[in-house]
């Protein structure tokens, strides 16, 4: 063979490799802005899935991205509408956005319409004011804003009946106040509501416990009141629940990522083993709680039972609060 006969095809193979498009790293979308809980997951998969990626055969350099809006709604409508087939594109869901469902606040969707991948932990609801603030307990704040419920603004993620929003609505009912009469401001995730309340534009924040613990190092904010069935270990230790100031309330809020409806199963499964790989690691625990949620794990087959339990459970009780037809 000659040398010009043997650099042809090699100048060929050259070529076709030049044009080859590289192959892009799985990406974790957080349908939410940066600094929330939404993105503490997507930052918890990332570096949960490292050591157990070569076992999993998974890229563990998730890619993430952000695209806020409607609480969830416009991922979910993005990952139906153009990347239902996506092998490698994970998106983070939260209790909320299992109620949001239940409402109808995705569109005429259901559970059924993705694939449930993974629940990595659960966070607590919990509410918090400026550490300057004059109100010291969950109920100083209660009884304030049944004496002026206008006068008292509060962050929250979403609109009338989002999880953020029925947190306080069910804890001022119980105060003997008027859950109508409430001054909310809605915001597009914890990330927001807790840059309000800094600057003075709100006077508390209806949030997550993961959320708020970033913020509690800082020593700016106070948290009143986590909604759990008992103290919170980390950085909240500190902190009463809501039933041990006479308010009888818990909100456990589960954290997870979910893919499109028509993945291949195999990628699928893929997926759904390198998270149970990665949590049963023994160091993930630990990681997990540096990322500012509690022991809750649950992939595949039963993820989706208990999601579609869960948003059936949420849309019965959204029936009997009148938020849904």
């Amino acid at each position: 063979m000659t040398i010009r006969a043997w650099l042809l095809p090699l100048a060929l193979l050259l070529a076709a490799q030049a044009g080859a498009e590289p192959a892009r790293p799985p990406e974790c979308i957080v349908p939410a802005k940066p600094g929330g809980g939404m993105d503490l997951t997507c930052k918890l998969a990332r570096k949960g899935l490292e050591p157990v990626a070569k076992l999993a055969q998974v890229n563990p350099a998730l890619r993430i991205s952000y695209l806020p809006g409607g609480i969830g709604a416009v991922a979910w409508n993005s990952v139906l509408s153009q990347r239902r087939a996506e092998p490698d594109t994970l998106v983070v869901f939260s209790g909320g956005s299992l109620l949001n469902l239940a409402q109808g606040k995705y569109g005429k969707v259901s559970a059924s319409d993705v694939r449930w991948v993974a629940a990595l932990g659960t966070d607590y609801g919990m509410i918090a004011v400026r550490e300057d603030s004059p109100y010291k307990t969950l109920r100083d704040l209660l009884e304030a804003i049944k004496r002026n419920p206008s006068g008292i603004s509060i962050g929250a993620g979403g609109t009338v009946g989002s999880q953020d929003w029925l947190k306080v609505s069910i804890l001022a009912k119980q105060a003997g106040g008027d859950a109508k009469s409430l001054r909310f401001v809605a915001f597009e995730g914890g990330g927001e509501s807790f840059t309000a309340l800094l600057a003075g534009y709100v006077q508390a924040v209806s949030g997550d416990a993961s959320e708020a613990a970033l913020h509690a190092a800082s020593g700016k904010i106070r948290v009143l009141a986590v909604m759990a069935d008992k103290r919170l270990p980390g950085p909240l230790s500190h902190v009463p629940t809501a039933r041990e100031q006479g308010f009888d309330l818990t909100w456990p809020i589960i954290r997870g990522v979910y893919m499109g409806p028509n993945v291949p199963d195999k990628d699928y499964r893929k997926w759904v083993a390198a998270f149970e790989k990665m949590m049963a690691q023994p160091a993930f625990e630990q990681l997990r709680a540096a990322h500012g949620l509690y022991p809750f794990s649950m992939t595949g087959d039963a993820l989706t039972a208990y999601v579609n339990h869960t948003v059936d459970d949420y849309g019965k009780r959204a029936k009997e609060l009148g938020l849904v037809r």
